[in-house]
């Protein structure tokens, strides 16, 4: 969804996650057995990817071998950068997307007109971009699962 106010545009985005190769969501349910609408509720699980392997010729399996028989680039690097104990961490995901809109920044043609400043919050990514007119946007990126 998005607004219009006097000099400020708000944007509502909704981020849809999604398990990369080797990995499932699984949302959990609360003591009531109900699906859990929190995403601190999705856990990560690890799924056996030997039959790929064999007919892609993708990497190892994350179920089949140790984490250091694997190499550090094949390591689960969505279990070590985004998760707490296997469930998905709305603070991890966060911080890593304010992160990489930060770095990403300065390369597009508009960095040069309009201000980025990143502002604060735990549970979605909001970004504010300040024109040379003086014209805002606000951006707010809300992450969900399909699980």
């Amino acid at each position: 969804g998005w607004s219009i106010q006097e000099n400020s545009i708000t944007y509502h985005v909704l981020v849809i996650l999604r398990p990369p190769p080797g990995h499932s969501f699984h949302l959990e349910q609360d003591a009531t057995g109900q699906l859990a609408a929190r995403l601190s509720s999705v856990k990560v699980l690890l799924e056996c990817t030997c039959s790929k392997k064999q007919l892609l010729g993708e990497s190892l399996c994350f179920v089949h071998h140790p984490d250091d028989k694997l190499p550090t680039d094949q390591r689960s690097y969505l279990l070590c950068t985004l998760c707490t104990c296997s469930y998905l961490d709305l603070a991890k995901i966060t911080s890593w997307v304010q992160v990489l809109v930060r770095s990403a920044w300065p390369l597009l043609p508009e960095s040069h007109h309009c201000q980025l400043t990143v502002l604060p919050s735990s549970h979605s990514c909001k970004f504010l971009l300040r024109s040379t007119s003086k014209m805002s946007i606000v951006t707010e990126m809300v992450f969900t699962t399909t699980e």
